[in-house]
């Protein structure tokens, strides 16, 4: 299956003991790479995730990233709580207690778990993505030392290499970013072509 595609609306709201309604995203959509799942609380009040550590035998022991996507809710992690309108993430370990409630009508909360560790390592384009507020700013060290953190696990990467070599030379290390360059160009034929006009490397010797 190339591709799927559905609605929140379209997924079907089992009911699960006292925790509000399950819908089945990881199974709707064929997921393999993360569990996914949405719950939803009709009322306020309502418990729309279950007090759990996920350390039982029911559990996938994962990790997990919870989304409010609609309405409100209060978290409990721990002894501390947390109140979650819509457009909350919030990340909770393996073995650490939780549970939420409704605040709002209809109220769905996203859940999507994996393995500590089995989403690593990132893919190379996160590392100049995050590097990008720090070259906006000209800021151009912090902009390599965010996007040089990507070398411990794509230490061949042409198009890191060559985001590597613009930051290098914006901050007047034309050596550096030469070098960087060359790298780039021996894993990556494109950067060639993206090198000859890109005024950010002005200076730095084409190899």
């Amino acid at each position: 299956m190339p591709h799927a595609v559905t609605h929140l609306d379209q997924l079907d709201r089992v009911p699960i003991s006292d925790a509000g309604a399950w819908r089945p995203i990881r199974r709707a959509l064929g997921l393999t790479g993360v569990g996914a799942a949405a719950y939803t609380g009709e009322q306020p009040g309502d418990l729309i995730i279950e007090r759990h550590d996920e350390l039982s035998a029911g559990s996938g022991r994962h990790e997990e990233l919870y989304v409010v996507l609609t309405g409100a809710a209060t978290f409990t992690v721990g002894e501390e709580t947390i109140p979650a309108p819509a457009g909350t993430l919030l990340r909770i370990d393996v073995g650490d207690m939780r549970e939420a409630r409704a605040d709002a009508p209809d109220t769905t909360v996203l859940v999507v778990g994996g393995r500590p560790g089995a989403a690593m390592p990132p893919s190379p384009f996160e590392y100049w993505y995050a590097a990008q507020p720090a070259y906006d700013a000209g800021d151009y060290d912090r902009a390599y030392a965010i996007a040089a953190e990507g070398l411990e696990h794509h230490p061949d990467n042409g198009t890191l290499h060559y985001q590597l070599a613009c930051y290098r030379a914006l901050a007047g290390d034309r050596e550096a970013a030469a070098r960087h360059l060359a790298i780039a160009g021996a894993n990556d034929p494109r950067t060639h072509e993206w090198a000859q006009g890109d005024a950010d490397l002005d200076g730095v010797p084409r190899p």
